[in-house]
């Protein structure tokens, strides 16, 4: 699972996670890509599992490029804690997805078989998912 080596805290506010993504929404590696809808966390263990599911589709086929990391750490108080005591115990790390955001890109596999393997990964994603290609003019669908 993916996790940052060195947090300069570590704990941190939820924030929010509105708007459109400015950064991070077209195709720099691959022909294909996993573009989100929405704006959601998404865990380092959804990331995997959609991962895992690519890579068995395509039998270590092609190239998968992730391009979000999940850095931020969320915490998790324990089941029937009263409250006061402070904050939780970090639980696990996500990466704040905005709408617009690429979240994998693929190459080197036919678009039929690109297509398939985004639609497994997208059942592991919190998020709507739209699959996009690069053209050769090098816009996006």
């Amino acid at each position: 699972m993916l996790l940052p080596r060195k947090t300069k805290f570590r704990k941190a506010f939820k924030g929010k996670n509105e708007g459109n993504a400015t950064r991070g929404t077209e195709l720099n590696f691959g022909k294909f890509g996993m573009k989100s809808m929405g704006n959601e966390r998404i865990t380092s263990r959804q990331i995997e599992a959609a991962r895992r599911a690519m890579t068995r589709y395509i039998k270590r086929g092609g190239k998968i490029w992730i391009r979000v990391f999940p850095h931020t750490p969320v915490t998790h108080k324990a089941a029937e804690v009263p409250m006061g005591g402070g904050k939780g115990a970090l639980d696990h790390y996500v990466a704040k997805v905005k709408a617009g955001t690429i979240i994998f890109e693929m190459d080197g596999v036919s678009e039929d078989v690109a297509k398939e393997a985004m639609r497994l990964a997208a059942h592991k994603m919190p998020v709507r998912t739209k699959f996009i290609t690069k053209h050769a003019a090098g816009e996006e669908q």
